[in-house]
């Protein structure tokens, strides 16, 4: 009865017609992004958080939430249509779609990829309501010991997990907890690596380095690759399956929600390893393996449900742990803690507006999705024609605009600048900056905990390892680390023999 008392909330919520306009406006947005390619929604987001300071928490949180979800719609589009996948998540989709619109069929891939998201994104809504609340009973009984440890294992995960080198990943952590602690210490009142600079006496705004590492940086990648672009098709049609279409997709929808809503959970990128995985599955079990990457339309639909329902379930560690399972949920964790609500166990029953709100929106964005989309496919191709060259001069004003309006000082605007050129270097280095992002959300708290947790054991570390929970939340993460860096140690030492010999 709780469960049905707290949907009726949820709707509610979701239903008023503030909020119903912020989700439209959200999952509008989020599809515009996702097919133009190189925005993409981390880069969105980090740019319409100073727009959400006025808004009321909830309906912040609908808005951003739509944009993310809504752009993995939108990533399939540009995939299908010009082989260009507007979001990394819809990389799969790009092997078959592409191929099915060449064959004329752009209307069945696009409609498979509508009605694949809209079922993933259906499921998973429920997913989350079920499993979120209690998996937030559990984590109401950790300690500070358990929480320091559930945290080091989001950051050993997101590291296990990032694309390229293992040592970057390790590195970009370090560089996120170091910046960080930037600021006045809580407890001491000492100011800490603010270089004698009253401006960083608060620390770094967490929307200065999103915009920079993610806004500024991405402008200057996209435009030293800017490709020319021309969609396959002018106009789509068929866009309804046939019956025997129908009994082809269905299987892999459903197989690529329930691979995208386990996987989304794992911190550094499930949606991604879920489409993955979904296409690999799909192809080994299919009577016709050959006929993958050559226009197999189970090639669309079951990575398209599995990213869509990753994006989604990614919210139940990021709403009930305060984790964030990808950068996309850091910049959630961030919106929210600017509007002064803490994500964590208890924001189900503190927020319990905010949360049920959230989770009924994702499944009215999803009815948005499909209602909108299709008959738009028209004005969707006449934007990915926009060349690049023509839209970030936008963009960066919006950025300038968006940073100075937090503080009201230019100090933020050159910050986000010089995030903009050490972004640039991290994409010329190879470094992910993901793994920089949780390190940043991650450890002031981590601090927190830990200091909490020395006090209430006397200054005892081994408290750490005592706790039953805590040690075994440690325990996994070294399995974790151990697992990737011993391959990656055995590589090097048979290179470094081949190499003397």
């Amino acid at each position: 009865m709780d469960m049905l008392d707290n949907l009726a909330l949820g709707f509610q919520t979701a239903m008023s017609l503030s909020n119903l306009t912020y989700c439209l406006i959200g999952v509008f947005l989020g599809t515009a992004v996702g097919v133009l390619p190189g925005i993409g929604p981390i880069a969105t987001i980090a740019m319409l958080l100073p727009l959400t300071f006025g808004l009321p928490p909830v309906s912040a949180l609908i808005m951003l939430s739509g944009i993310y979800y809504g752009a993995q719609y939108g990533g399939s589009t540009t995939a299908i249509l010009i082989n260009l996948p507007g979001e990394s998540a819809s990389v799969v989709t790009a092997l078959d779609g592409y191929r099915l619109a060449r064959q004329g069929k752009a209307g069945l891939a696009l409609a498979t990829a509508a009605i694949g998201s809209f079922i993933a994104g259906t499921v998973a809504t429920v997913l989350v309501a079920l499993f979120a609340p209690p998996l937030a009973e559990v984590a109401l009984r950790f300690g500070p010991a358990e929480y320091f440890s559930l945290m080091v294992l989001g950051l050993v995960a997101s590291v296990v997990l990032a694309s390229g080198s293992l040592l970057h990943a390790l590195a970009m952590v370090i560089v996120g907890l170091v910046l960080g602690l930037i600021g006045t210490d809580v407890n001491s009142g000492v100011s800490r690596y603010s270089l004698g600079l009253p401006q960083l006496a608060d620390g770094i705004g967490f929307v200065v380095i999103a915009m920079g590492v993610f806004g500024l940086a991405e402008i200057v990648a996209n435009l030293e690759h800017e490709a020319t672009r021309s969609a396959v098709v002018k106009r789509v049609k068929g866009l309804l399956p046939t019956r025997e279409e129908w009994r082809r997709i269905i299987g892999p929808i459903l197989r690529g929600t329930v691979l995208g809503s386990a996987l989304g959970i794992l911190p550094g990128g499930g949606a991604i390893l879920a489409s993955f995985a979904s296409y690999s599955i799909e192809k080994k079990i299919s009577k016709t393996p050959e006929q993958f990457g050559q226009g197999a339309i189970e090639g669309v639909a079951g990575p398209e449900a599995a990213n869509n329902a990753g994006a989604q379930t990614s919210f139940i560690p990021m709403l009930t742990l305060g984790i964030p399972a990808n950068p996309v949920m850091a910049l959630m964790i961030g919106a929210l803690m600017i509007q002064g609500i803490q994500p964590g166990p208890t924001i189900i029953t503190e927020q319990a507006t905010l949360f049920w709100g959230v989770i009924v929106s994702m499944w009215v964005g999803n009815v948005f999705l499909l209602v909108l989309n299709l008959p738009l496919i028209g004005l969707w191709v006449r934007m990915i024609a926009v060349p690049y060259h023509l839209l970030y001069p936008a963009i960066v004003v919006f950025c300038v605009i968006g940073v100075f309006s937090i503080n009201n000082t230019t100090f933020d605007i050159y910050l986000m600048a010089l995030f903009g050129v050490l972004g640039c270097v991290f994409h010329k280095l190879g470094c992910e900056p993901t793994p920089m992002l949780l390190g940043f959300i991650l450890g002031p708290p981590m601090e927190e905990y830990l200091r909490r947790a020395l006090v209430l054991s006397e200054g005892r570390p081994s408290v750490l390892f005592t706790e039953p929970l805590s040690a075994v939340l440690l325990l996994v993460a070294a399995i974790l680390l151990a697992s990737t860096l011993l391959p990656a140690i055995r590589k090097g030492r048979e290179e470094t023999f081949v190499s003397e010999t």
